[in-house]
């Protein structure tokens, strides 16, 4: 134990000062990971139930208590059903305040399952660069020496050498894992993002039973949650105006008529 321990730190003192960059850099990847993994655990733990219970609940006309349900349990998803709920529960909503308010919450709960990500991309893309950086500035430094002792001489080279590979090896060791954590990162994300749809359109369906059966007012239309995909853009053709009738067109009698 004592002979690896050893070993580090002479790698480490080997490396040059570009090792305290990279650790700190490891130091910083790590943590963030660490923190993400636990943040979308916990985002996601109790989604799947949260979803069958508040649909149990609002079938059952149970508002108050989906409310609650949502409420104690953290999570986007729950967030959109309890921002959804406040506002059904009214019992009169207008067109556009059930789609603000799920857009809103959607909105800043993605920020907030997105927090962390650009950091792991930053360190995930310069520890490398790091490494090689320290990769240029060993190879000068075996030239230097060369140049200095005016012969080559492999013990002078080797040290420059070393330098280039203990850093370049160490960017790659900290970049591999860093990206690897981020790719599963922004899966999960899709995932969370699936369930808030499954959420909206949990709401969506509860408010158009509600309006069917008289216990929700909607004013202006029924409420019309879109997905959160990327629109298209392609919008229906403006209404042209009416064209004036034709005049009417004289038969051959009716000019016969006339002329006599």
């Amino acid at each position: 134990m004592d002979e690896f321990e050893y070993n580090l730190l002479t790698l480490f003192a080997d490396g040059g000062l570009m090792m305290y960059a990279l650790v700190l850099a490891s130091l910083v990847g790590l943590g963030v990971t660490i923190a993400k993994a636990w943040t979308l655990w916990i985002a996601h733990r109790d989604t799947d139930r949260i979803l069958a219970e508040v649909k149990e609940l609002t079938e059952a006309g149970r508002i108050e208590e989906a409310i609650r349900a949502a409420a104690d349990t953290p999570g986007p998803a729950a967030a959109i059903l309890v921002a959804g709920l406040r506002r059904i529960r009214k019992g009169e909503i207008r067109e556009a305040e059930l789609e603000q308010a799920v857009n809103t919450t959607g909105t800043i709960e993605l920020g907030f399952l997105e927090r962390g990500l650009v950091i792991l991309a930053t360190v995930a893309n310069v520890a490398p660069l790091m490494g090689f950086l320290g990769t240029v500035a060993g190879m000068i430094m075996a030239f230097a020496s060369i140049e200095a002792a005016g012969d080559v001489d492999p013990t002078l080279v080797a040290a420059g050498i070393k330098v280039a590979l203990l850093t370049t090896a160490t960017g790659l060791l900290i970049a591999i894992p860093v990206n690897v954590a981020y790719n599963f990162f922004v899966t999960r994300i899709d995932k969370l993002i699936v369930d808030m749809e499954q959420g909206t359109q949990q709401l969506l369906n509860l408010a158009w039973d509600m309006e069917r059966d008289g216990q929700l007012t909607v004013v202006g239309g029924r409420p019309v949650v879109p997905s959160s995909r990327p629109q298209t853009g392609v919008r229906d053709p403006a209404p042209q105006p009416p064209s004036p009738p034709a005049p009417p067109v004289e038969s051959s009698d009716q000019k016969d008529i006339d002329g006599t």
